[in-house]
């Protein structure tokens, strides 16, 4: 099993919202995932982004993968 930090898509059409996810490598995009670590909203006008710090690391420290997408929104995040 790969573990993996990825997006999950939520929200209308045209209208999307982010769930930052720890998920299995397998499973589709929009399926089941481990535990949900944050959120992303690319429509608010600061493109608002949440995360929970406390298991980003506990996930990290555990090796996980992280997609280039959410890595880019961790590190908007820190600075």
């Amino acid at each position: 099993m790969s573990v993996v930090l990825r997006l999950r898509r939520g929200g209308a059409k045209k209208k999307p919202f982010y769930q930052i996810v720890a998920a299995d490598s397998r499973f589709p995009r929009d399926g089941k995932y481990l535990e949900i670590l944050g959120t992303y909203n690319p429509k608010s006008e600061s493109e608002a982004v949440t995360l929970d710090r406390v298991k980003l690391e506990k996930w990290i420290k555990r090796g996980v993968q992280i997609s280039d997408t959410v890595r880019s929104l961790i590190s908007k995040t820190k600075g």
